[in-house]
């Protein structure tokens, strides 16, 4: 049986997927790392634990959530139309967040570095098309829409072909995987090509330098294609969500022992030599990425799926909440880290919550009341108000009389 029929919990996993972002991008002034947009004085190596858990797990869930929403875009369309309605959901956003969400971040990051001139002083620059760092044409966090654009432009014909009855076959025999816990050999290639790949090829969200993250995020979206299509792979990640969580959750521990006891490569107590443990070690990022992936997916299936009215309206939020996010963070950093004699918990909860604040009035404000912002933002059109018949007196009395 076809799930055409959109599932809610895939839309409140995404919804959370998102809220998780913001979570995760309001800690990076904070952590340990060498390099955000800003960064605040001190830093925290407990925000550093907090970052590097929310790394492992927030991209992969939010890129199995995309592979289920380009099914449900696929039905009953071809592949030149499905392009055509990536092109105006992912493309035009994503020019609109590299001509104007992104360059507020590039100008602010420049003022904190000691850049002077105003920001109209600094926009030109963007059109040099220099890249960032070097220069100031940048996508920033809509490296995923590009990301995203990419694996649908080219996987378009395959989807096509997946959803239409000629692969009635291909689903059937992807339905073997449903029994016991053969679900999770879906996620072997993407834990193989990491070790293999991930210490050699770091991310860099750059697609031209991204080969191993490219093909990584890439199988995510894959294999939540391949689990809505077949309903009763879905069906077993709900029913063996426990096990996929216990494997998350036990990794995790593993890899937080090794590195807290400093037994990880480059470090004092690394005695292996061999690429296999290096690969073996790296490896484990993605069996905690994975594990919890499927077992958020499970557990969502399990207790999410339900409608609610506030589900409609923050389905519609989410994404330009996601384009505007980052932007409305950054400049808020900038006068946020500069606060005296505040604790950098206070800074995080106030940054977190005064991104979300300006980000959502934006969008309920600006975005959401206007056909071309929700073109511009990737938004469906508004809802035409169905027309209300007028029905005559006499024809009120007609249909009482032919009643009685």
């Amino acid at each position: 049986m076809e799930t055409t029929q959109r599932q809610t919990y895939l839309d409140w996993l995404r919804i959370l997927s998102i809220l998780g972002v913001l979570f995760f991008h309001s800690a990076m002034p904070f952590d340990t790392g060498d390099w955000w947009h800003i960064k605040n004085k001190e830093t925290s190596n407990l925000m550093s634990e907090v970052v590097f858990f929310m790394h492992l797990v927030r991209m992969p869930l939010l890129f199995f959530i995309s592979g289920t929403v380009s099914y449900y875009m696929m039905q009953k369309r071809s592949s030149l139309n499905f392009i055509g309605l990536r092109f105006r959901r992912l493309f035009i956003p994503l020019l609109v967040g590299m001509f104007i969400v992104v360059p507020p971040q590039i100008y602010m990051e420049r003022v904190a570095n000691g850049f002077k001139g105003s920001f109209w002083d600094f926009y030109p620059s963007v059109f040099n098309f220099v890249p960032y760092p070097k220069g100031s044409f940048s996508w920033h966090h809509l490296w995923f829409i590009a990301y995203l654009f990419i694996y649908d432009l080219v996987f378009a014909p395959v989807f096509a072909w997946l959803v239409s009855p000629t692969s009635e076959g291909f689903r059937n025999k992807l339905a073997v995987l449903a029994s016991g816990k053969l679900v999770y050999l879906l996620a072997l290639p993407g834990i193989i090509w990491y070790a293999l790949l991930s210490w050699k090829l770091p991310e860099t969200n750059d697609l031209a330098h991204d080969g191993c993250y490219f093909v990584y995020w890439l199988l995510f979206v894959l294999v939540g294609f391949f689990c809505i299509l077949q309903p009763k792979l879905m069906d077993s990640l709900e029913r063996n969500r426990r096990f996929a969580l216990t494997i998350g959750f036990l990794s995790f521990m593993l890899m937080n022992y090794l590195r807290w006891n400093k037994i990880e490569p480059d470090n004092i107590n690394w005695h292996f030599t061999s690429e296999f443990a290096y690969a073996t070690f790296r490896g484990m990022r993605a069996v905690i990425g994975w594990g919890w992936v499927l077992a958020l997916v499970g557990y969502g299936k399990h207790y999410l799926n339900y409608k609610h009215k506030v589900l409609n309206y923050l389905n519609q939020a989410v994404y330009p909440f996601y384009i505007l996010h980052q932007t409305a963070m950054v400049i808020i950093a900038y006068y946020v880290v500069q606060a005296p004699n505040e604790s950098i918990l206070s800074k995080y909860i106030f940054l977190a919550a005064a991104t979300f604040f300006v980000s959502v009035l934006i969008y309920h404000l600006l975005i959401r009341p206007y056909a071309l912002m929700r073109f511009l933002f990737g938004m469906k059109p508004k809802d035409k108000p169905k027309p209300v018949m007028h029905v005559e007196p006499e024809e009120i009395k007609t249909v009482v009389v032919l009643s009685a």
